[in-house]
């Protein structure tokens, strides 16, 4: 890991028109697609497999580190004999691994492992070892023989082996020999298993789970050396193809980025814990990720509530970026990775300026085009519901998919539609294409002009906006509008809403004339908002919590109809105190 400081531009900003067509992921052409797949096929050769094999002894060369902090109130409810993971709740005792009860996002929770993160966070080895070897043997006795999903899913795999190797002293403290030999041998079992899966699982984070599953085996695994060396060939490609150049990966999700900075760093410690440096890609590709995970915070210097993730408080962010010796500022334009930061004189704004990730790359995936969230301080001010990927258990499933919509996020939606169509299973389908964005600085602050074409389709318009940020901070100054894309003639109005979701800490004063309102925020500040062009409303709202609880707030909306001509809307935010 690097201790420079990234600069070279990374913060700078690309003024200018750049058209940004839908995607997410990295594309191969022909030719890598081929190459692929010869590396694939000479990775399942006898040699190969001939490399991978021999008389080695079961142990572990070493014990690497897990640096990152785990959830205090899952690791105390370890301590009490119960897993608690968002809102789902199991006895260690009654956990019946044969018949599994709990939800997919509780399931990925016990067979990665990363319980044992939590549980080390609150208590010594004394106590914790015999809770972490309790589940563990109750795991072994299901899975440790049996290769069979979703356990053995490449990416839980490679999340397993990296916290079994890092929490070593929590699960292999016993004197039982017969115990400790099935705990080493399930992990030489997930090492074989990824040599030969870790492709088979999505591109961006769970691609890089399943490659660092496979490096941590080569490092920690006696004779490993030949596993190493492919592990980082493909580690390497695996990088290529889940990052963009900017950094972000191709999921769009700041909590993925965030896990994904998690893996690479506890890789890093685990290639320091046998004294080898890590490959210089690995350095190279976290510098990026943490300078782009950065460009999505908040003043709070939390995580925005963006593709389905929730807002991951500043401090866990600052220790997470300070294991990685990463020193950098926030990314002002990714491009690629679809963000836009707008910052001055305390004030952050930051805009989705992308389409969606592609269904088969993220699930989960939300209609947010052209949303933005807005933040004064400490103190968030606009922001989106978010969370779809993160609530708790105990939240509607229709709720939870609700949270994905153009509604849940702070945008114009027209005729109560997606500006990207969301499936009954849960895909993407059509919508929003292509992302035409321009972008000037000046001395009297930032401005962005953006458009999607996600209702052309099926309605006709183009909707564009325009946010300018002055360069005091204070005031954001915006335009929607409406804009016909054929030439087909309208007998009807089209109806259209623009939601701003406030944060649950703002308070919200209407004036008089019903135009305008008053947010006070906890630092005392007032913002004014006002808005020509449609009708103000002041409505319930939801926003989903670092926890995954839903907490009730407000939202400003304003309302109207589009002409066949098109609509425009304006609206100001101003900073008077």
């Amino acid at each position: 890991m690097s201790d420079e400081r990234i600069d070279s531009g990374a913060d700078g900003v690309e003024q200018g028109k750049r058209l940004i067509r839908t995607g997410g992921e990295r594309g191969l052409s022909l030719a890598e697609r081929i190459s692929e797949r010869f590396q694939r096929l000479a990775w399942r050769t006898p040699l190969h497999n001939m490399r991978l094999k021999g008389r080695h002894p079961l142990k572990l060369i070493a014990v690497g580190e897990d640096p990152f902090f785990g959830d205090v109130e899952r690791g105390n409810a370890l301590l009490d004999g119960m897993v608690r993971f968002r809102g789902e709740e199991r006895s260690i005792a009654g956990l019946d691994f044969t018949r599994p009860d709990w939800s997919v996002a509780m399931g990925a929770y016990l067979h990665g492992f990363g319980w044992l993160r939590d549980l080390s966070s609150v208590t010594t080895r004394v106590t914790a070892a015999p809770i972490a070897e309790a589940l563990m043997q109750r795991w072994l006795a299901v899975h440790g023989d049996k290769v069979s999903d979703p356990a053995w899913r490449a990416d839980l795999v490679g999340r397993r082996i990296l916290a079994w190797t890092a929490h070593a002293p929590l699960i292999l403290s016993a004197n039982d020999l017969v115990y400790r030999s099935s705990v080493l041998h399930a992990l030489a079992k997930g090492a074989r298993h990824l040599d030969r899966a870790a492709d088979r699982v999505p591109l961006g984070t769970p691609r890089i789970a399943a490659w660092c599953g496979v490096l941590a085996a080569g490092l920690m695994i006696p004779g490993g050396d030949p596993r190493r060396s492919f592990g980082e060939t493909g580690l390497r490609r695996a990088l290529e193809q889940s990052m963009f150049d900017d950094g972000g990966t191709v999921g769009r999700s700041p909590w993925g980025q965030l896990d994904a900075v998690q893996l690479l760093t506890i890789l890093a410690n685990a290639y320091e814990a046998r004294r080898l440096e890590p490959p210089a890609f690995v350095a190279s590709a976290l510098g990026r990720m943490v300078t782009a995970l950065l460009g999505v915070c908040h003043g709070d210097k939390g995580l925005g509530s963006w593709q389905g993730s929730a807002p991951v408080p500043g401090a866990l962010i600052e220790q997470a970026v300070e294991a990685t010796g990463v020193r950098t500022r926030p990314l002002k334009q990714a491009r690629e990775w679809g963000y836009q930061r707008l910052n001055a004189g305390g004030t952050v704004l930051i805009v989705d300026a992308a389409p969606p990730p592609l269904a088969r790359l993220a699930a989960g995936g939300c209609a947010s085009t052209l949303a933005f969230e807005l933040s004064d301080g400490p103190h968030r001010i606009v922001v989106n519901c978010g969370g779809s990927n993160m609530a708790n258990a105990a939240l509607p499933a229709a709720l939870s998919e609700g949270l994905r919509t153009t509604a849940a996020h702070s945008t114009l939606v027209l005729a109560d539609s997606n500006s990207t169509a969301i499936h009954p299973d849960g895909s993407l389908g059509r919508g929003v294409v292509e992302v035409e964005l321009a972008r000037t600085e000046s001395e009297n602050g930032s401005r962005i002009e953006a458009s999607h074409d996600g209702y052309v389709r099926r309605l006709g318009f183009v909707h564009r906006r325009l946010i300018a940020l002055g360069g005091d901070g204070r005031d954001v100054r915006g335009e929607d509008m409406l804009l016909p894309a054929d030439k087909r003639k309208r007998k009807t109005n089209t109806p259209f809403a623009i939601r701003f979701h406030l944060a649950p800490q703002v308070e919200i004063s209407p004036t008089a004339d019903g135009q305008a309102a008053i947010l006070r925020l906890p630092s005392g500040h007032l913002w004014q908002f006002r808005c020509k062009g449609g009708a103000l409303a002041f409505e319930d709202s939801l926003w989903i919590d670092g926890t995954g609880k839903p907490v009730p707030t407000k939202q400003l909306v304003i309302t109207g109809e589009s002409l066949a001509g098109g609509a425009n809307v304006s609206w100001l935010f101003h900073r008077a105190k």
